[in-house]
This record gives structure tokens, C-alpha cells and sequence, in this order.
């Protein structure tokens, strides 16, 4: 074998070795960042917070939205408000031309969490993406068609209590109604989803009929409190030298709640 070959050779083997070490890498750096997204630690959410304050800084572009619905999937106000800063949580992602990527994931998150285990900014986001989408229902079908399953995780979140003025239920409402345009359409699926739309804001308006009438019971499940774990700075307090850190559970509240381990206490101080 020449020389010429062998050192051939040599760098084929040298660019394989860097190529499977910068593989490895980036498996790390992913699995570190799903560690942090999962925010199951005050350290974890405190980075959270730090980069969404980041993505908000640089703000939502078309390259870089699947981080911003990637950040939305956390189930932490904190790392939300970071998120969303002073921007209209509805505007949030009117930057970006809606497409059904995005339209599937924001149905996914108003799938995967229960009636009343969603932060309302969240489902404000949300809710902008799909009013957008369906302003125009026909053109909203071309983009993400609907299905039952996805008009039930939908009307799921309406509040009845709250009435047809609460913003959030205004939104959701008015999605419902375009979609229930359709009933006309000629098409069997879409003329299926649009008369069962339509039974979801009939539910909601009727005070002689419940939600559970037309949304199966166990979707409307509520979930009262969410479990989320706060920042250090928020739940930490210094006792005898011991540092304690506490789960907070928040109810759709931009500020988190008094928690016992910061409740009137002061850091101590010399005299």
C-alpha cells in the first residue's frame, strides 16, 4: 500500500472519529437541555428562565419559532412570563406564517394538559395561533385540518362559570364558531367536525345543558392547582444556616403564591 493511500486513509478515519465525537456531543448538550426544559429543579427552572429571557430578547423569528413552541411545552409560569415578557400573548407567534407543524403542536399542548392545568398565558398564545388559522375556515383547513378529538381538546378549556366575556373564552368561542361555518361544506368530515363545533358553543350558552353533554366527562376533568417548582430566589429561605427550597402551587397566577419558607422572613443581619 503507497504512502499516499495510508495517509488517505488516515484522514478518512481522523474525520470519522471527529464526526462520532461531535455526535456525542450534541447528544450530551440535548440531554442537558431536556434537563433543563423539564424544570424538576429550582436550579433547572432558574436556567430556563435565563434563556427564554434570551429568546425573548433576540425575538421569534421563521428559523427559530420551533424553540419558542419548544418553551411553551414547560409547565412553569416563571419561565413563560420570561418567555412572553411585555409581548400580547396572543401576538406572540404572529411573526411567523402559521403552518401545520405549528398548528399540531399548539393542539398537542391543549390536548396533553387537563381543563384548568393550562396558564393562561399559554393558552393565549395558543388560542392567537388558532384564531389566525380558522379566521378563514376553509383556508384554516387547507393549512391543519381538524378533527373531532381536536375540537373537543378545544372547547375543553372554556370556562362556563366565567362567561362569554372572559377573553379566553371569548377566543376559544370564536374559533368554535368559524369552524362551525362549514356545516355546508359537502364535506362529509368537515361537515361532522362543524356540527359538533357548533354542539360545543350550544353547550356553552344553554344553561339547561352541561359541557359534559357533548365533551366526554373524563376530558373535563378540572385540574385545579398546577405543582410547579419556583426559582430559588422565589422559595428559598436561610435558617440557621440550612438553606430550604419549596414546590409552590400557583392557579393561573402571574405572581407566585406565599409559600411557608418565605412567609415573613427577613435575612438576618448583624446587630
Amino acid at each position: 500500500m503507497s504512502e499516499a493511500v495510508l495517509q488517505l486513509e488516515t484522514e478518512r478515519s481522523q474525520e470519522l472519529e471527529s464526526d462520532a465525537l461531535e455526535r456525542e456531543i450534541f447528544d450530551i448538550e440535548s440531554k442537558l437541555l431536556q434537563g433543563i426544559f423539564g424544570c424538576r429543579s429550582p436550579e433547572a427552572v432558574e436556567a430556563s428562565v435565563t434563556y427564554a429571557r434570551f429568546l425573548n430578547s433576540v425575538g421569534i423569528t421563521p428559523d427559530n419559532y420551533p424553540v419558542f413552541l419548544k418553551m411553551l411545552e414547560i409547565a412553569n409560569h416563571w419561565v413563560i412570563d420570561a418567555l412572553i415578557g411585555d409581548r400580547d400573548p396572543f401576538l406572540l407567534l404572529s411573526p411567523v406564517q402559521p403552518n401545520r407543524f405549528i398548528v399540531q403542536r399548539c393542539l398537542a399542548m391543549m390536548t396533553r394538559w387537563h381543563k384548568g392545568g393550562i396558564y393562561h398565558k399559554n393558552l393565549s398564545v395558543i388560542m392567537g395561533v388558532l384564531q389566525s388559522v380558522y379566521s378563514s375556515p376553509r383556508d384554516g383547513y387547507r393549512i391543519a385540518p381538524l378533527t373531532i378529538a381536536d375540537a373537543n381538546a378545544i372547547g375543553k378549556h372554556l370556562q362556563k362559570n366565567k362567561g362569554q366575556d372572559d377573553p379566553l373564552n371569548r377566543a376559544i368561542l370564536e374559533v368554535l364558531e368559524k369552524v362551525a361555518q362549514l356545516e355546508d361544506s359537502g364535506d362529509a368530515q368537515m361537515e361532522e367536525v362543524a356540527i359538533h363545533a357548533a354542539a360545543i358553543r350550544n353547550a356553552f350558552f344553554d344553561d339547561r345543558k352541561r359541557m359534559e353533554d357533548v365533551i366526554p366527562p373524563v376530558l373535563l376533568v378540572n385540574f385545579k392547582d398546577r405543582e410547579e417548582i419556583a426559582p430559588r430566589r422565589t422559595t428559598t429561605a436561610i435558617r440557621g444556616g440550612t438553606r430550604r427550597t419549596a414546590k409552590t402551587r400557583t392557579t393561573h397566577r402571574s405572581k407566585p403564591r406565599t409559600t411557608k419558607a418565605t412567609k415573613g422572613k427577613r435575612p438576618r443581619g448583624r446587630r
